[in-house]
């Protein structure tokens, strides 16, 4: 044999070695933290089990809580500079465009030049009667938002996943308004679609404690008669949302009810609920947190999350702790009163602490985890509506497997049986080729730690039909030579030759198709377009470089005649 063949030859050894060491975790259930190439085959939701999830945007939701977060912004700011408004009625008459209503007290043209200066992109103004004025997000800030809703969203799910441990999570969006979240081999889905799905909107508010707690609890019953109650399942704050709306006319000016809630040890159901009653403008939210971690208080041994501020944020709570010794200031979580402590003195150094209450160590442990998870995860940029849900169990996607198996091996055993019928000792070869096709395109899967999923193993076995097309090709074109009269090897030369550019345009312009899928497809689609590229370019090297290596030293050894 050649110097070239050599050459080849042990290259394709190497090869071979390599793919069949890095397949070892996933066939023999070895550690891959204990082998050469630590890794193994990433298996897909519909093979593993695990939480499928469409979430989506309600935008009118979004649009009427950023009007109302951007005049509440607007009246902290102009209080700041000693100027003071009202917020009148909120207008809902369309949805897409919610308009809020100020009352401007004093130098009204001031108040206006200050809304125009630092407020001229967010807001624009609808209506000015003086010092009456209605304004609205503007277009731009709509259009800003709308568009990186989803992408922001996107990002933080992914951030708490990351922190959640789950490996290959899929999340892509779908349409304008929707996300797709594919989560393989997630346990404990309540768990998983609570840190998916919480919003993670940290306030700092001050307790109005003027009323007696009996007042308080006479609002409640007034909603309550009316029909508005916590439902079980129901997002907390669109509960206090409604429950505030109602008592608008009731409540004092410039303040909200708000509650916390206590839960039962043994059903974690809600048990009870104590109402505050909060400051309606927040003068420090969560965008000022720089760190969230778990403590264990050492003297009552509970945990609880500490947290740290950035550098403004700290600035902003030392002064505000300062002018307000003695107040109680409450820590708001999702519309939910974690703790509401009174201010000894001004707190510096930026930090803070939330509390959980009392109950089960291990399941308050657990929660402060989650909390903090979130918390250094960031907030949702908008609220997410569970849409649909599936929960895939590992016996089903063990049971596909097993099928998906049993089907290759029928496949593979009908296309082997006819190539080696028909071409004989050539069709050996052909087997040969494929065996080592597959197994390229499953050590590929490996080192780009690719996701299988069952399109994907639909595709592994097209790869297997479109390898020996390949060869039969290549075949064909021998035959032709040698009726012709040549001699075997240099029959097997011209028909290698003649059969490159066929092989290659025919696997080109299904690549294209596969690229066109992993481009635009979602979920399955992708899993299936991954495996099919892959298979494509092993099929290339397989088919044709492979083959002829085998069929140098066929020849080498059968110089008067070949059997194909």
């Amino acid at each position: 044999m050649s110097r070239n063949w050599w050459i080849r030859f042990v290259v394709l050894k190497l090869l071979i070695v390599f793919a069949a060491l890095s397949l070892v975790p996933s066939f023999t259930g070895v550690d891959p933290k204990k082998w050469i190439i630590a890794k193994k085959v990433n298996l897909g939701l519909d093979l593993q089990g695990g939480l499928y999830m469409v979430l989506g945007i309600d935008f009118n939701k979004v649009y009427r809580d950023e009007v109302v977060a951007a005049t509440r912004k607007v009246q902290a700011y102009l209080k700041q500079e000693s100027f003071s408004i009202s917020l009148g009625d909120l207008d809902l008459a369309d949805p897409r465009d919610p308009k809020q209503e100020l009352v401007l007290e004093g130098d009204v043209e001031a108040i206006k030049k200050k809304l125009s200066d630092y407020f001229g992109y967010t807001m624009r103004l609808v209506n000015d009667q003086g010092n009456e004025v209605t304004y609205a997000l503007s277009r731009d800030f709509l259009r800003e938002m709308e568009a990186t809703a989803v992408e922001r969203s996107i990002e933080v799910i992914r951030n708490r996943i990351d922190e959640f441990g789950v490996t290959e999570p899929e999340i892509n969006s779908q349409g304008e308004d929707r996300i797709v979240v594919q989560l393989p081999g997630v346990k404990d889905i309540t768990r998983a679609k609570d840190l998916i799905g919480r919003t993670a909107k940290l306030e700092f508010r001050f307790v109005n404690d003027d009323l007696s707690d009996a007042q308080l609890n006479t609002w409640v019953e007034k909603a309550k008669a009316a029909g508005i109650t916590y439902q079980k399942g129901q997002r907390f704050s669109e509960f206090t949302d409604k429950l505030n709306t109602f008592l608008k006319a009731d409540l004092p000016k410039g303040y909200l009810l708000f509650f916390s809630k206590q839960t039962s040890k043994v059903t974690n159901e809600i048990t009870q609920m104590l109402p505050y009653l909060l400051e309606e403008i927040s003068p420090l939210g969560g965008d000022a947190l720089q760190e969230a971690t778990v403590r264990i208080d050492q003297q009552q041994n509970r945990p609880y999350v500490g947290i740290d501020f950035k550098a403004e944020g700290a600035r902003i709570f030392e002064d505000i702790t300062g002018k307000n010794v003695g107040r109680r200031m409450a820590i708001v979580l999702d519309g939910n009163v974690y703790s509401a402590p009174v201010i000894q003195d001004r707190i510096a150094g930026g930090s803070a602490q939330i509390t959980l209450g009392f109950g089960d160590y291990n399941q308050q442990l657990t929660e402060a985890r989650d909390l903090a998870m979130v918390l250094r995860a960031g907030a949702l940029p908008v609220e997410l509506e569970f849409q649909e849900q599936r929960v895939v169990g590992p016996s089903l996607g063990a049971d596909a497997i097993k099928k998906a198996e049993i089907s290759a091996l029928i496949g593979a055993a009908l296309v082997f049986t006819f190539i080696m019928f028909y071409y004989k000792a050539s069709g050996v070869i052909g087997m040969i080729t494929i065996f080592v096709n597959v197994l390229f395109g499953l050590a590929c899967l490996v080192g780009l730690e690719a996701t299988l999923t069952l399109p994907g193993i639909a595709g592994i076995a097209l790869t297997v039909g479109m390898a020996i097309d390949g060869n039969i090709i290549i075949y064909e074109r021998i035959k032709e030579e040698l009726r012709k009269g040549v001699v075997a090897k240099e029959a097997v030369a011209l028909g290698f030759n003649k059969a490159f550019w066929t092989i290659v345009d025919a696997n080109l312009t299904t690549a294209l198709a596969g690229l066109c899928l992993l481009n635009f497809g979602t979920g399955p689609v992708r899993g299936f377009a991954v495996t099919l590229l892959i298979g494509i370019a092993s099929t290339v090297y397989t088919s044709y470089f492979v083959t002829k290596i085998m069929f140098d030293w066929y020849v080498r050894n059968n110089r008067q005649s070949i059997s194909i």
